[in-house]
């Protein structure tokens, strides 16, 4: 009896030694998938797809929205990188949520380059703004069925999803009638995404940010430039104010953030993160949104400046 006893408690101990630590580490390797239509437009379903940790008890878990890359006009929300990406997160314990949008530049001769007109470009932007509102609508309306906490809804997006996220959460609180009071989105993850006017980020509207973002990125602009680098004279020119403009505001309303500066990168930084950078993305997500975090952190990737665009001190130190 005496040795029954001692291995039940070296077993109790062990179990307790290798418990994962939920929303940081991976808890399960199982994860279901469901698919759901959250609102019809222009003759279009557009559908979302759901994916939670399977067997999980748990009735409020934070929520990622994951909004895809693609100029607006391609770009899928069941992509091979973001069923892979969606999975990963849910593993540890998150419900993620991968959705489709209106690709208002698809079929289009200027696409969303310098000729689409900049009035254009914005209200391609605030179309799939809205739209991200109403996933958020469907999602809330149904938290019981999900298992997922109103007030822990976290914005994470690539490109031009980057810069859709980026846009929604930046706005202030929403009431949807809940007894926890107004919802505002918890955080952002901004994969090589801008904003068209930092004056949206005050203090009531600022939420913990994580920003991605390469220094020679030719479509997207790390600092404050034209979207594509357009010329002046071209129809599509619009200034945007990529990662290091918003973590300069972020920082001088003291508000938490974490820049990510890949030196002398690309528009590659839309994508890699993904898979790259999946624990600094989960560190954020748990020390920053759940945890309450009040840091600011500038990351420095270091790199060849090997572009034509402004170098930065901090790339050559």
């Amino acid at each position: 009896m005496k040795t029954l006893i001692l291995t039940l408690l070296i077993f109790s101990l062990a179990s307790v030694g290798i418990a994962q630590e939920r929303y940081l580490e991976q808890i399960t390797d199982s994860v279901k998938t469901d698919t759901y239509t959250y609102a019809q437009k222009d003759g279009e379903e557009l559908d979302l797809d759901i994916y939670t940790p399977a067997f999980d008890s748990e009735l409020e878990r934070p929520v990622i929205i994951y909004v895809h890359g693609g100029g607006f006009s391609g770009g899928t929300r069941n992509g091979k990188n973001t069923i892979a990406f969606c999975k990963r997160i849910a593993e540890r314990g998150f419900v993620v949520v991968s959705m489709s949008y209106r690709l208002t530049r698809k079929g289009t001769e200027t696409a969303f380059g310098c000729d689409c007109p900049a009035n254009e470009k914005l209200s391609t932007i605030a179309s799939a703004v809205e739209d991200v509102q109403d996933a958020t609508f469907f999602l809330i309306e149904n938290r019981e069925t999900f298992g997922i906490d109103p007030q822990n809804i976290i914005l994470a997006g690539s490109s031009a999803g980057a810069e859709t996220v980026l846009a929604t959460a930046y706005e202030p609180p929403y009431c949807y009638g809940l007894d926890s009071g107004p919802v505002s989105y918890a955080g952002v993850v901004s994969m090589a995404g801008a904003i068209a006017d930092t004056a949206r980020i005050y203090d009531e509207s600022a939420v913990p940010s994580l920003l991605f973002h390469g220094t020679c990125d030719n479509l997207v602009p790390y600092a404050t430039a034209p979207h594509h680098y357009c010329d002046e004279s071209k129809a599509g020119y619009l200034i945007l104010h990529g990662a290091k403009a918003i973590a300069d505001k972020l920082h001088q309303l003291n508000k938490p953030y974490w820049l990510y500066t890949f030196c002398g990168e690309n528009h590659s930084v839309a994508g890699s993160p993904m898979t790259n950078q999946m624990e600094e993305i989960m560190t954020f997500c748990y020390d920053f949104v759940l945890h309450g975090s009040k840091d600011q952190i500038h990351t420095v990737v270091p790199g060849k400046h090997n572009c034509d665009y402004p170098a930065f001190d901090f790339c050559n130190e």
